[in-house]
């Protein structure tokens, strides 16, 4: 090993060092800032310690430093235009463009034939097949959530078909690993395969489960990466994949916790828009004027808010700040709960907060605030259905049964804040809504947030 590739080494060794930090300190909100940067500095020591590879031709440099400056300039660009009510699009399509760039990786090797020897072949295969689908699996998520696609496509065996895509894909591969004169052909029959897979395993899948199918998408990613960096004997890779793949896998996990489903589930029951209605419900919503709800809040000791997708679609969250600061102003101790999959992509509602300037200290996950919402006046909810819906902790027959719920509905007071009487993505009616305590305060999310404020003005 000569001295430029010991100094390589070195520098992979480093930047991993740098992945590893920067992802123990985006655990927390605190810190997360700054885990994006350790990690960015990581990338950015690996990159530029690639280019002193040695045997590494000028025209190799050149399309790399190309590579780099398109690849940058786009994500510079959407990273400054894109809205954060846009974020969950965007991640998707990193995802993919991540499950893309491994696919073509291992497209490269393969079409290119020789004697990569029988491991290294079985890896870019495996890379192949992951990130193919990865890729093609992020781009039909990126359409859903865009708005392109509304409904989900489902037909009767669509599990079956997709079983038998993957398992196509994988014998086609397996037949890669020796020496074919169809070599081309059947590389060429794989990666349709694999792509194929991607779309219909993605198209089923409802809006209420793409918080999982993002964060699964996102460990599928990491995985091919680290396959791929097997293949061109990268560590950087193999590091940063495998961290990124282990994150990723940990976090769709707990997602699927916090909805109290398996993985299986929610990639082929297709409950995300199923017709279900969870039964009879009792009682009526009643109604309350704004100018009443934000007396009761002014006059409150203790407020909880919880935000959820309407409130990313309305962008009302620098209204909701600004109600914060109001109420703070008055005595009234304000707090935000944040479900784990409220929202269209994992931490969605810490982003929209951040972005507003809520302090991370004001801000609670599930476990820690929900035994307080005995002790809170007024619980303000803006555009959150299911993650505040009881029957997930009262009705065994309920298709959300189980999941683990903020508890709204023990407040004292709860105030919603809804476009109309219609159901949420899930489809289920929410018995919240029809509680003795419950006041529903229809409209638009940030002009509802508005009224609140000109009441708690005037009180």
């Amino acid at each position: 090993m000569g001295f430029a590739e010991f100094m390589i080494k070195v520098s992979y060794f480093a930047a991993a060092l740098l992945f590893i930090i920067g992802l123990k300190r985006m655990s927390s909100p605190r810190t997360a800032r700054g885990g994006i940067v350790w990690a960015g500095w990581g990338m950015v020591i690996a990159t530029v310690a690639t280019f002193f590879w040695p045997g590494l031709s000028w025209g190799n440099i050149t399309l790399i430093a190309l590579g780099i400056a398109v690849g940058g300039g786009l994500a510079w660009w959407t990273g400054k235009k894109v809205a954060m009510t846009d974020m969950p699009q965007m991640i998707a399509l990193y995802n993919g463009m991540g499950g893309g760039a491994a696919g073509a990786i291992a497209a490269v090797e393969l079409y290119q034939g020789g004697n990569h020897g029988l491991t290294v072949t079985f890896l870019a295969v495996l890379g192949g097949l992951i990130g193919s689908v990865s890729f093609s699996g992020s781009l039909i998520a990126f359409a859903k959530l865009q708005g392109w696609m509304t409904k989900p496509i489902r037909f009767k065996g669509g599990n079956q078909v997709n079983a038998a895509l993957l398992l196509g894909a994988f014998i086609v591969g397996m037949f890669l690993l020796g020496n074919y004169p169809a070599h081309t052909t059947l590389v060429t029959i794989f990666f349709v395969l694999a792509l194929t897979a991607g779309v219909m395993l993605t198209n089923p899948i409802g809006g209420a489960d793409m918080p999982v199918v993002i964060s699964l998408y996102n460990a599928l990613t990491g995985l091919a990466v680290a396959f791929e960096g097997f293949v061109l004997q990268n560590e950087a890779m193999i590091i940063a994949g495998t961290v990124v793949g282990s994150a990723g896998t940990l976090l769709t996990q707990l997602m699927a916790k916090a909805m109290n489903r398996s993985l299986a589930s929610v990639l082929f029951s297709g409950f995300g828009d199923a017709a279900v209605d969870g039964g009879e419900v009792e009682g009526s919503m009643k109604e309350i004027e704004a100018s009443d709800a934000g007396i009761q809040m002014a006059f409150a000791s203790r407020v909880i808010i919880v935000p959820g997708y309407g409130l990313a679609v309305a962008q009302a969250q620098h209204k909701v700040w600004e109600l914060t600061r109001l109420l703070q102003e008055k005595g009234v101790q304000v707090s935000f709960a944040i479900h784990p999959v409220a929202g269209r992509m994992p931490g969605h509602m810490n982003v929209l907060l951040a972005e507003a300037g809520v302090p991370y200290d004001l801000i609670y996950d599930l476990d820690e605030i929900n035994a307080d919402f005995e002790k809170t006046d007024v619980v303000l909810v803006i555009g959150a259905n299911d993650v505040v819906n009881p029957v997930a902790r009262t009705d065994p027959s309920s298709p959300i049964y189980g999941m683990p719920i903020l508890n709204a509905d023990k407040a004292k007071n709860v105030i919603v804040i809804k476009r109309g009487k219609g159901k949420g993505f899930s489809g289920i009616e929410n018995r919240l809504f029809y509680l003795d305590n419950t006041r529903m305060l229809y409209g638009d999310g940030q002009a509802a947030v508005s009224e609140l404020i000109h009441a708690v003005k005037a009180s």
